[in-house]
């Protein structure tokens, strides 16, 4: 399904959701597998990456600064540059709608004597990079942007680069990783300060490759150094189903009566379970079937089956480990009994789409109470009942807002008209063939 050509959607409830599935790879790790393969020296070979748009586009930006990329049956092979190996590329790095590949990618020119152009989407386009704008600057890179920070955008990195200490000023793992990328290639140490944990998979990622990392927890946040100019190695890489990915599934099975589905091999890294606490708070029934180990990472079978769910107020402190699920946790709490609050998330109004925004927009008019703030909803859910459906639905050229609006579909008495589901080809393609398996439509 192209970004390109719309593709409506009418949706309204189905009946139960049955089966096993699984979901495509983790996206966060996905991207960071081809970059930080790009940069070791040797042959890595990734297996379940996600060849959704978004982490295309990452692999193609690697090619064009260098690294050898090819898919053999199923199996990504990439032989890296070395750190500070990365070439000029001939022409502008075309990102799609990807706003994590921008921002690493933008760390790694960072530190390497090339001039680097991004573009993207109508929809990234949108996206402020001054956040990783300011820290790469202060590590001497230069930037020609768009007004606001935005793309079209030209940097030029800086080689030898400055190390910095850098605290956040929003938990964001997109700015670390950035920073910590532009560190690689930088003599002496970088370092992150973290006051709120945010996802770990590059610190994780960057200590397999053999990195000189290390994280320290004080008073401060958590301190994450890198020393700079250390060699990677070559790594065989699987990567685990993404818990985003998995977060609609979770949602479907949770508010659908009848439903009982297990999504195998899910990523549960503890900096991405929030939807997976917040709904089990809720009464969600989630079961973990063989936990296990997979190149680093905690990984579980799901069993998820219907359960009434129950409103809560969702504690702010799990807003950085399900912040993309926010808009899944919005459909959920359209169906519990009384009024949910989820706050703590301005971070969705800078999004693919200002999320907040994009969920009242469509949760409104087809039936859902709710209260908008700067940082959140309050939604009061219709107990276990359907909601009315039957209005029209903008994705916004988002990803999540049209998954979610999908399954707030199957619990709908009206159809629910979603504008156009092309854009879920960035990181779920596969995702209507696996709802009409789950239901029988196939």
């Amino acid at each position: 399904m192209s970004a390109a050509t719309p593709s409506p959607l009418a949706i309204s409830a189905r009946g139960p959701l049955r089966g096993t599935l699984t979901v495509p790879g983790d996206k966060s790790i996905s991207h960071r597998s081809l970059m930080f393969a790009g940069l070791a020296v040797g042959e890595s070979r990734i297996e379940g990456l996600l060849e959704g748009e978004d982490v295309l586009a990452t692999a193609a930006a690697m090619r064009a600064m260098g690294a050898t990329i090819e898919r053999r049956d199923g199996i990504w092979h990439v032989w890296g540059v070395g750190v500070g190996g990365l070439l000029q590329p001939e022409t502008a790095l075309e990102m799609g709608n990807s706003g994590t590949s921008t921002r690493l990618l933008m760390g790694l020119v960072a530190s390497h004597p090339i001039t680097a152009t991004f573009t993207g989407d109508a929809s990234l386009s949108k996206r402020p990079m001054g956040r990783v704008i300011d820290p790469l600057s202060q590590m001497g890179a230069d930037f020609t942007a768009s007004p606001g920070g935005r793309l079209p955008l030209t940097m030029r990195g800086l080689c030898p680069a400055v190390p910095i200490e850098y605290t956040l000023p929003v938990a964001s793992a997109q700015v670390k990783s950035a920073v910590l990328l532009a560190g690689l290639n930088t003599p002496g140490i970088t370092r992150v300060i973290e006051p709120v944990p945010t996802r770990d998979h590059s610190e994780r990622m960057l200590t397999g490759f053999g990195a000189d990392l290390s994280v320290d927890e004080t008073p401060q946040g958590r301190i994450i150094s890198i020393r700079g100019e250390t060699e990677l190695k070559p790594q065989q890489i699987t990567v685990p189903g993404d818990p985003s990915s998995a977060a609609f599934w979770m949602v479907a099975g949770s508010i659908v009566p009848g439903s009982d589905i297990t999504i195998a091999n899910v990523g549960l890294n503890p900096t991405r379970t929030g939807l997976v606490t917040a709904l089990r708070m809720m009464g969600a029934d989630i079961t973990e079937v063989n936990p296990r180990i997979v190149g680093g990472e905690p990984v579980a079978d799901l069993r998820v089956r219907h359960a009434p769910l129950t409103a809560i107020e969702v504690p702010h402190d799990l807003a950085p480990s399900m912040i993309d699920e926010y808009p899944a946790l919005f459909v959920a709490a359209a169906f519990a009994q009384g009024r949910t609050v989820a706050r703590g998330a301005e971070e969705l109004r800078v999004k693919e789409s200002d999320r907040i925004a994009a969920m009242v927009a469509a949760l409104r008019p087809n039936g859902v109470a709710l209260e908008e703030y700067e940082d959140g909803l309050a939604i009061t859910g219709t107990g276990g009942e359907l909601i009315p459906g039957g209005a029209p639905v903008a994705s916004k050229l988002d990803h999540r807002i049209a998954m979610s609006m999908t399954v707030a579909g199957l619990g709908a008495k009206a159809e629910v008209s979603i504008d156009d589901v092309s854009p879920v080809a960035t990181s779920y393609p596969g995702f209507f063939a696996t709802l009409d398996s789950l239901t029988g439509r196939t």
